[in-house]
């Protein structure tokens, strides 16, 4: 579009529709999409692979510093390559599920990745999603989206999600896992999920994904046209 690419933060609670929404917006744009989350989940899947409790803070600490995480889009989803196997379908299961919290809760495994995850944006061009994308990874993002959506919808769309991959969950569990995670996610330590006072706040409850993807694009658009060539 011939302005200087800029970076787009998108933060919200779990299961808010940030992720299918931000590659969706990143493959509209022609810019790389991030999905931040999946950085900690990857860690947690390597820590239950080797047997390694992920409440060791020293361990995990280890695992985030040394193990590689890396993108690669294709024409359906992002492919998420831990240490060059792909994991996109298992760090998605509800064992990391069960395990996360104290990885993404870890200040050093988050003072970590988070330098990985500013690495991957220093030029732009880049859609990130997470919890602390526009307050701690990005705060200079040019762009930053809240997406926010009852906890009984995003329970609903979390076990949608599970049942369509073959998981047999009860939607009650899957809907106590989501206010667990989002109390862990509002009141952690470090890198707390919260609104930047510049983010913009977008309902998702009653939003298809192509919808919401249409917002934060019309947004996207103003805001690179504003940049300088």
């Amino acid at each position: 579009m011939g302005n200087r690419p800029i970076k787009i933060a998108i933060d919200g609670p779990a299961a808010s529709g940030k992720s299918t929404t931000a590659r969706e917006l990143a493959r509209r744009l022609g810019y790389l999409y991030i999905d931040s989350g999946a950085m900690y989940r990857a860690v947690t899947l390597k820590a239950l692979k080797q047997g390694i409790p992920t409440t060791d803070a020293a361990e995990m600490a280890r695992l985030a510093q040394t193990c590689r995480i890396e993108f690669r889009p294709d024409s359906r989803k992002t492919v998420v390559l831990l240490d060059g196997e792909d994991v996109s379908e298992a760090i998605r299961s509800p064992e990391v599920n069960g395990h996360i919290n104290p990885v993404a809760a870890n200040p050093r495994v988050r003072e970590i990745l988070v330098k990985k995850q500013q690495e991957l944006g220093r030029q732009g061009g880049v859609v990130m999603d997470g919890r602390d994308i526009g307050t701690v990874v990005f705060p200079d993002a040019e762009l930053k989206i809240y997406m926010e959506a009852s906890a009984e919808e995003r329970a609903r769309r979390r076990w949608r999600e599970l049942r369509s991959k073959g998981v047999e969950i009860d939607f009650q569990q899957v809907y106590r896992e989501i206010l667990t995670r989002d109390k862990s996610d509002c009141t952690r330590d470090h890198g707390p999920l919260r609104k930047a006072p510049d983010a913009i706040m977008l309902d998702t409850t009653h939003l298809t994904i192509p919808e919401q993807v249409e917002k934060i694009y019309r947004l996207a658009i103003r805001k690179i046209r504003e940049q300088d060539p």
